[in-house]
C-alpha cells in the first residue's frame, strides 16, 4: 500500500447546516484521492457531535466503494465498543464484497464517556469488549457455525452470512501498551497517530508480542498517520495550516459540551500560545515534499520495519480548492518516494 489519505469526518464548518454538503465532499475527495494515486483512503468516527462528525463509517465505506475502483478503503477507526460484534461483522463482510475486497477494517477502543452511556457500553470494560471482538470477527468471516461465551459477549450456535471472498485485514488503533500487545495476538496490524518516540515505542511492544504469542512479522501492518502539509517552508506552512489543525484538535475537547448543544457548531476560541506550539510540535509534519519525504523515511528506517503511511491532510474547514491543491503537491512530492 502506497501513501494513504484521510482522516475523512463529514464535519460541518462553524455556522454551516448542509449535511449533504458534508457527504457529498466525503465522496468526491475519496474520489480525488483515487485519481491522484493515493493508495487509500480512511475515515473517522465520533457520535452526537454538533458537526456531525461522521458516525456511520460502513454505509460511508460501501458508498466510497461505490464511486472508486481501485483505492482501499480503511476506518480509521470504528470504536469498536460501541457496536455489536454480530452486525459489525455482517457490515464489515458486506462493505469487503461491495468493495471487492478493498476494505480495511481499523478498530479503536474509545474514549469518550458519553457515548458510552448513550449506547449503555460499560466502559470500563472496553478493553475486554476489544478482545472478544477480535476473537469473534475471525470466526464469524469463515461462514462455519460458531459460539461465543464470553464475559461481555455471548451468541448462540450461529453463523455469520454473508462471508467475505478474502479475508478482512484488521488493523488496531490506540496508544498504550496493552492495545499494542492486543493487536500483535489477534489483529493483523496497528494503525498509529503516536509522536516519533511513542511509535517506535509502539514497535517494539508488537515485536516482543507477535514472538511471544509465535506469530510472524511478516503477516502484520505498521501504519502510522499524522498531519502531512507541503508547504515552501514549514513556516508558511503552519501559517496556511493552523487555523484548521487547531479546529480539529479543539473539537475533541468540544465533543461532550457539544453533544448536547443546540444550533449549528461555533467557530473554536482563540488559539493560545502553548497550544499552538503543542499542536505544530506533535501533531504536524510541514514543508517542501522533500522535507516531508525525509522525515517519513527517517521513522520508517528508525522503527526497522515496513511502515505504511496516512496523511491525516483532509481539512472539513479547509476550502475545496486549497483541499484538493493539498492532495496534489501530496501526490507529486510525497508519495512516490515513501
Amino acid at each position: 500500500m502506497s501513501l494513504g489519505f484521510g482522516l475523512l469526518s463529514a464535519q460541518l464548518r462553524p455556522g454551516e447546516r448542509s449535511w449533504a454538503r458534508a457527504y457529498d465532499d466525503t465522496i468526491e475527495i475519496a474520489q480525488a484521492a483515487e485519481r491522484l494515486g493515493f493508495g487509500s483512503v480512511w475515515t473517522t468516527e465520533h457520535h452526537f457531535v454538533d458537526d456531525g462528525y461522521m458516525p456511520s463509517l460502513a454505509v460511508v465505506s460501501a458508498a466510497i466503494a461505490a464511486a472508486t475502483s481501485r483505492i482501499d478503503i480503511g476506518t480509521g477507526v470504528i470504536l469498536a465498543p460501541l457496536h455489536d460484534p454480530l452486525r459489525l461483522a455482517e457490515d464489515a463482510a458486506t462493505v469487503q464484497l461491495l468493495s471487492n475486497n478493498r476494505f480495511i477494517l481499523g478498530l479503536g477502543l474509545g474514549w469518550a464517556d458519553f457515548e458510552f452511556a448513550a449506547f449503555d457500553a460499560d466502559i470500563t470494560r472496553r478493553g475486554k469488549a476489544m478482545e472478544e471482538i477480535l476473537d469473534i470477527l475471525p470466526r464469524a468471516w469463515s461462514g462455519e457455525v460458531f459460539t461465543h461465551e464470553g464475559d461481555v459477549y455471548r451468541y448462540p450456535t450461529l453463523a455469520v452470512r454473508p462471508t467475505p471472498d478474502e479475508p478482512i485485514p484488521v488493523v488496531v488503533g490506540g496508544s498504550a501498551e496493552p492495545a499494542i500487545r492486543r493487536a500483535a495476538r489477534l489483529a493483523n496490524g496497528i494503525f498509529s497517530n503516536a509522536s516519533v518516540d511513542g511509535f517506535l515505542g509502539q514497535v517494539t511492544w508488537a515485536r516482543d508480542e507477535l514472538q511471544v504469542s509465535g506469530r510472524s512479522e511478516a503477516d502484520f501492518r505498521w501504519l502510522h498517520y499524522a498531519i502531512l502539509h507541503p508547504a515552501d517552508d514549514p513556516d508558511s506552512g503552519w501559517e496556511e495550516l493552523q487555523s484548521h489543525a487547531w479546529q480539529m484538535s479543539w473539537k475533541y475537547s468540544d465533543m461532550k459540551r457539544s453533544s448536547t448543544r443546540p444550533g449549528p457548531p461555533p467557530e473554536p476560541p482563540p488559539l493560545t500560545a502553548d497550544r499552538e506550539e503543542a499542536i505544530r510540535t506533535r501533531a504536524v509534519i510541514t514543508g517542501p515534499g522533500d522535507y516531508l519525504v525525509e522525515r517519513l523515511l527517517e521513522i520508517k528506517e528508525t522503527a526497522g520495519v515496513p511502515v505504511e503511511f496516512v496523511a491525516r491532510s483532509y481539512h472539513p474547514t479547509m476550502p475545496r480548492s486549497q483541499q484538493l491543491e493539498v492532495m496534489e503537491r501530496l501526490a507529486e512530492e510525497v508519495l512516490p518516494f515513501v
